[in-house]
């Protein structure tokens, strides 16, 4: 009887499970705001991860992430999040969460508060600074480590290409032991510098990821 071909979901799964680390970079498919329920991609990605260690950056800064069941110390969201607050003036590096100044001004200086989020004028980077050093402390022990980078939905917005697609490429790339899986609706290529370690899926990544599991 001939081996079974194994579809690229039953692979992908294989290589996660036999990974010693997992780094996943999540772009703009992964937008709530674009009007889609990701609650289901994101418990689906949290089962796939289970038991994994993991860091997972994202562009996204609707914070819904953080309303899953994966672990937020494990998660780095670089844009800023809706749901956290600066001052518009920038006259304090203070970050408060939603409804933790109800007035919506702020105590230092009285001016309005804002999302905090790369769309505001002075951006207060204080907000994602800590996690992303636990990133970076993270990337940096998966050196000669079995990873696999699973980048899912990131396009070629300037933010994405600097925060996920180029990075995440240069790991690769360095890496030995290391393999992608880039998972796009729109733009799934591959450079050719890490061409043998990665494979292209031209899928709408958030359904590719729930119907893993």
């Amino acid at each position: 009887m001939a081996d079974k071909v194994q579809t690229t979901g039953e692979v992908l799964l294989s290589r996660v499970g036999e990974a010693q680390k997992v780094l996943v970079g999540l772009g703009a498919e992964w937008n709530s705001q674009a009007g889609e329920d990701l609650k289901p991609a994101y418990e689906a990605l949290a089962k796939l991860l289970a038991g994994k260690d993991y860091f997972i950056v994202t562009v996204n800064v609707d914070g819904e992430i953080f309303h899953s069941s994966l672990d937020g110390e494990r998660i780095t969201a670089p844009c800023g999040n809706l749901h956290w607050f600066q001052c518009q003036a920038a006259c304090t590096s203070d970050i408060w969460e939603e409804g933790e100044v109800p007035e919506g001004v702020c105590p230092h200086c009285g001016a309005p508060l804002i999302p905090n989020t790369v769309g505001a004028e002075h951006y207060i980077e204080e907000g994602y600074l800590i996690s992303w050093r636990k990133y970076t402390a993270w990337l940096a022990q998966t050196l000669n480590r079995k990873l696999e980078v699973l980048e899912l939905g990131a396009g070629m917005h300037m933010r994405e290409l600097q925060v996920i697609r180029w990075p995440l490429e240069k790991t690769v790339f360095f890496n030995k032991k290391a393999h992608m899986y880039r998972i796009n609706r729109e733009f799934p290529q591959i450079s050719d510098e890490i061409g043998e370690k990665a494979e292209a899926v031209r899928e709408n990544s958030v359904e590719f990821v729930k119907n893993l599991c």
